[in-house]
């Protein structure tokens, strides 16, 4: 092996390795952020015990979207930081943030103890994991997309919506094996606190293995006049809607057909909740497994296209498949269901935050991409389930799988009007 080969293959286990510890810690923060959702079922009536099911769930749903609400600041906090400071250094802030606010949930005192002062806390600790939240996308997806191999950027920048999907996935599948080890009435009385505490003590670890890892953006970005500021990204306007867009359109496929399906699949189609937990356990795994498939597959067609192939095809089968899931009485119709739309939105998630890197300058990178992505997705994906729910509360439910559709026509619009990135993008040269 001569001297070039073996710098080659150095160079490239080292990338390796960085997105590897890069998507450690994107892991559990997604773990952390999204066992509330897993987790609402049994702990509603603990801080919102008057109403209804549907009713308190509504309300965790409220506290849930209000998190969703903290991303556009966190996005704008942690990208600034990360443009001005380093990548390194925004990742590590970031995950110190989600472990503070999931330890708080988990030793949180419930309404019975404390009256109205509970659900005000949980909106506290939900508020400080949007933060955190609305911090690590921007970072962690500018971080992963600039250390990915030239050529096979789409494969390895999939890893990121991996370990996304990975922390959701973990957060279900711990709830199922609780699920098993303890009755309803424990996990209602204490049980739902475990996940919690789990995730804060993971994101102590995450925060050490993000300490090795080598900074991206240089010396000379960072001390450029607009890094990390909103005059250097109003510079790009044209791509910071282009990114609102799409994202409006991709975040709210991925939210209903993820965490909301669980309660849908519970509260509309009836499938009792260990039934709709194994459901999309096993769809969860096979989804994030479809993400390197994806990524390699926009290496080969362009991000362009995979994005206009899934505006189209989420256009046209949002309302048919979610009509279909509201009757639907056996768990393996559901999961092939609930699976087919997952592949569709996986032409999305599995490139989404390499796109966005992509049209952005180095200075204003991992701002651009944290807070455009942080104002779709807050308006758009947090509100899902709080949307879902209030229309089926007044008897609209079917309202709901039109307003997806219509947000995914959105998305196919800006897809088709988004430019060509292998010849305008700038990380094609790096």
């Amino acid at each position: 092996m001569t001297s070039q080969e073996t710098s080659t293959a150095a160079d490239t286990r080292e990338r390796i390795f960085a997105i590897v510890g890069a998507s450690s810690g994107n892991l559990v923060e997604w773990f952390d952020f999204y066992v509330y959702a897993f987790c609402a079922i049994y702990f509603a009536s603990a801080f919102f015990p008057t109403g209804s099911p549907t009713i308190q769930l509504l309300k965790t749903a409220g506290v849930f979207a209000a998190g969703f609400l903290m991303r556009p600041i966190g996005g704008w906090m942690f990208g600034r930081i990360a443009d001005k400071h380093g990548r390194k250094t925004g990742m590590m802030t970031s995950v110190l943030m989600m472990c503070a606010g999931s330890l708080l949930i988990a030793f949180l005192p419930t309404y019975a103890a404390i009256g109205t002062a509970a659900p005000a806390l949980l909106l506290c600790a939900r508020l400080l994991q949007g933060l955190s939240v609305g911090g690590e996308y921007g970072t962690s997806a500018t971080y992963m997309s600039e250390v990915a191999l030239q050529g096979r950027r789409g494969f390895f920048a999939s890893f990121q919506y991996v370990t996304l999907i990975g922390g959701q996935l973990l957060a279900v599948l711990l709830v199922v094996i609780l699920q098993q080890l303890l009755t309803s009435a424990q996990l209602k009385d204490w049980g739902w606190r475990i996940p919690f505490a789990v995730g804060g003590c993971a994101a102590v670890v995450a925060w050490y293995l993000r300490r090795s890892l080598n900074e991206t953006s240089t010396t000379e970005s960072r001390h450029n006049k607009d890094a990390g500021t909103i005059a250097g990204l109003l510079k790009h306007k044209r791509a910071f809607m282009t990114v609102i867009g799409f994202t409006a359109g991709g975040s709210l496929m991925f939210y209903t057909f993820t965490t909301y399906m669980q309660k849908y699949l519970v509260n509309t189609a009836g499938m009792n909740a260990k039934a709709a937990s194994a459901v999309m356990t096993l769809a969860l795994l096979i989804y994030m497994l479809m993400q390197p498939l994806f990524g390699a597959l926009s290496d080969r067609i362009g991000r362009r296209t995979s994005m206009i192939w899934f505006g189209t095809l989420a256009t046209l089968s949002t309302v048919p498949i979610l009509h279909t899931l509201a009757s639907v009485t056996n768990p393996y119709a559901a999961f092939g269901l609930v699976l087919l739309e997952l592949s569709v939105i996986s032409l999305y998630t599995s490139i989404g935050g390499l796109i966005k890197a992509e049209m952005f300058p180095l200075e204003v990178r991992a701002l651009a991409v944290g807070l455009s992505y942080a104002l779709g997705n807050a308006i758009f994906g947090g509100s899902a389930e709080f949307v879902a729910l209030k229309l089926k509360s007044i008897g609209r439910e079917s309202l709901f799988y039109w307003y997806v559709t219509a947000l995914c026509a959105i998305a196919l619009i800006v897809a088709i009007r988004m430019p060509d990135l292998s010849k305008e993008g700038y990380l094609r040269d790096n």
